[in-house]
């Protein structure tokens, strides 16, 4: 489709998050084409929103998560609570064994006092001692058992709670590819004209991926995180509101420093993946065309821009990651003050007898886990801005506007049809500012070929793009057996069409499969009957493997004849009853051309045909052959008459001996 003007890229169709393809080559048109750079700033709540309302399909699994995650969190936190109890009793049992037996614990405190040991006497007062009793290890034990058994069960909860939670994240991944994938199919071709083909690689593959290594490793922690903050902080308000009260003032402190970090993180994470889309769309374009980088000695300008994206994207991630880095040393330092001070205010409690040492022990246990979790939150910050992030340019994607829906009026019968176009006064452009084709009408009947003809960018290529409605018309109609094609299911219409381009395009697969490919369910003899028909069975068993032979998606063990020799197989198996040859001989030597002629001539019998052709040559047995100059068809005719008419056709004709003038 070599001869098809690039559609111009309109402002009112952009896509919010890309700005106009930078001047030179352009995307997926050259190996030096700029790429697209999302200008929109990243909007972190109603993209986390969003993507956490992707998980409703999975809301009863994410219910026994959520309960499963509370009695986890709930036994872990009551764990140190009863810890302190055995801290007490060795406590108890080793000041009890230097206290006089044979006297109760109040003669005890008054013999202390008496001696001036005021301090001592509250202490022993608060605790329950019994004078001249050694630490009872019995006890001791029961409580540690206690305290085995509350963490094993707590772990055990949490495995749970994270085995179904791995099941959730996967199955919402899982339906976002699905989505993507059916998105991608219903875009118009106009969306991919757009796009880079690295960009879109990108939100598909990379971002995806990166969704669901943050999802996976963020809403679990994030999860327990929340709760172990609710929980501790219950128990420290039980213990002692004095401490629970200095324990949060680092929080607002935390929150403060922890929003300044993040609001400064959040657009390079979002700048990070847009260089990564970038860079990406750099090297699929340079590597999809480096036979032409090397012929004409751009590898070192290649170098250079992959250099340069190369640096921008390591300026971007590193700043990403230093920025957001900060978070855990400066959460790790308000940490260990409020440690500090938990320990000193804690002594003075002890000291006085208002709380025992267990309870002190348990309150700086509580203390390092109310500040750990809000530490490691601060930590996932930059996997969770990194994941909205690529949440974000996945959601563009899907919020694409779509190509018209489908006609209802006409199911598809499988009947092959007679093959009859009429353009009804059709007016199509890329652009409303510049006009394509204007008040345009023809009739091709059935079963002859119409050739189209006309410099670069008459809009040949644009008038079977609208047969195929990879674009729609803006006014008027075109019509297939007198059905408007616009009222017809695409699947339909496409069903009944069959391509050969100027490009051709071959997967990674047998000759065989790629052959089969235009009718799945042939068999083999109508497979072999197909390249027999096109001349491909003489190359064939010149290959090691014959029909088995494996070749790559670029087509490399084939020369491009053959390569058009295979595509030309596969229409002809497909049996349309439109055909449509988008210059499909201008890449083979003379010889290939004969051959490909003759297939093409076999497969254009019985069948309507749309040639499009710049070497003039290939057309002349026509039925009907359509000059096009902007948009216009400006002469119609046989060869023999249009050469008469001495017009426009014969001025392109006769341009093909010309010789070249000497300087």
């Amino acid at each position: 489709m070599s001869d098809n003007p690039t559609p111009p890229v309109a402002e009112s169709d952009q896509l919010k998050e890309t700005e106009r393809v930078e001047a030179g080559p352009g995307p997926g048109r050259g190996p030096f084409g700029g790429g697209m750079v999302a200008q929109k700033a990243s909007r972190f709540g109603p993209s986390a929103r969003r993507l956490l309302d992707r998980l409703r399909p999975e809301r009863a699994k994410v219910g026994a998560v959520v309960g499963l995650t509370v009695v986890s969190v709930v036994l872990t936190a009551i764990g140190p609570r009863i810890l302190g109890k055995a801290t007490d009793l060795i406590f108890s049992g080793l000041i009890g064994g230097r206290l006089p037996a044979g006297i109760t614990k109040a003669q005890a405190v008054a013999a202390l006092r008496q001696r001036g040991e005021d301090k001592v006497a509250s202490m022993v007062a608060s605790m329950d001692v019994h004078p001249g009793q050694t630490v009872d290890f019995g006890a001791v034990g029961r409580v540690l058992l206690i305290v085995l058994a509350v963490y094993v069960t707590s772990a055990a909860l949490a495995w749970l709670a994270g085995y179904l939670l791995n099941d959730v994240v996967q199955g919402t991944v899982l339906r976002m590819r699905a989505e993507v994938e059916d998105k991608v199919n219903r875009l118009p071709l106009s969306y991919f004209d757009k796009q880079p083909r690295g960009e879109l690689l990108s939100r598909v593959t990379n971002d995806i991926d990166n969704l669901s290594q943050s999802l996976q490793q963020t809403m679990s922690q994030l999860l327990t995180s929340v709760l172990t903050v609710l929980a501790v902080l219950g128990m420290m308000l039980w213990i002692s509101p004095l401490l629970a009260l200095v324990a949060l003032i680092s929080v607002p402190l935390s929150m403060l420093l922890t929003g300044t970090v993040m609001k400064r993180s959040q657009g390079m994470f979002v700048q990070q993946w847009r260089r990564t889309g970038r860079l990406n769309a750099h090297i699929e374009e340079t590597f999809s065309g480096h036979a032409l980088v090397k012929v004409f000695g751009r590898q070192a300008e290649a170098e250079r821009v992959f250099a340069e994206e190369n640096d921008e994207l390591f300026k971007a991630s590193f700043g990403a990651q230093f920025v957001s880095g900060l978070i855990m040393p400066i959460m790790m330092f308000i940490g260990n003050l409020n440690y500090v001070l938990v320990a000193v205010i804690g002594g003075l409690r002890v000291a006085s007898g208002s709380l025992s040492l267990g309870d002190v022990q348990a309150f700086i246990q509580y203390s390092r886990q109310f500040t750990q979790p809000l530490s490691q939150v601060a930590s996932m910050t930059n996997l969770l801005q990194s994941g909205v992030a690529s949440a974000e340019r996945v959601f563009e994607l899907l919020d694409a506007p779509e190509e018209e829906a489908d006609g209802v009026g006409h199911a598809a019968t499988g009947d092959r049809r007679r093959g009859e176009v009429r353009f009804e006064r059709v007016t199509f452009s890329y652009d409303p500012q510049k006009p394509l084709i204007r008040d345009l009408s023809l009739v091709a009947e059935p079963g002859h070929t119409v050739a189209i003809v006309g410099p670069t960018g008459a809009g040949k290529t644009t008038l079977v793009n609208l047969v195929m409605r990879f674009y729609e018309v803006e006014s008027g109609r075109i019509t297939l057996d007198g059905v408007d094609i616009a009222s017809m299911p695409r699947s339909e219409l496409r069903a009944q069409t069959g391509m050969v381009l100027q490009d051709t395009w071959l997967f990674e697969g047998t000759i065989r499969d790629n052959i089969a490919y235009g009718r799945p369910d042939a068999t083999e003899e109508q497979i072999l009957s197909a390249a027999r028909a096109t001349f491909v069975d003489r190359f064939v068993h010149s290959l090691p493997d014959g029909y088995d032979t494996v070749i790559d998606e670029e087509g490399s063990n084939l020369s491009a004849g053959e390569r058009q020799l295979v595509t030309i197989a596969r229409a002809f198996l497909s049996d349309p009853a439109l055909l449509i040859l988008d210059e499909a001989t201008s890449s083979v030597d003379t010889r290939t051309e004969l051959l490909v002629q003759h297939a093409m001539a076999a497969l254009r019998s019985d069948r309507t045909s749309f040639v499009i052709a710049h070497r003039l040559s290939t057309i002349r047995d026509a039925d009907l052959i359509l000059v096009m100059e902007d948009g216009a068809i400006v002469e119609q005719g046989a060869h023999d008459q249009l050469l008469e008419a001495e017009g426009a056709y014969a001025r392109l004709y006769n341009s093909q001996f010309a010789a070249p003038v000497a300087g």
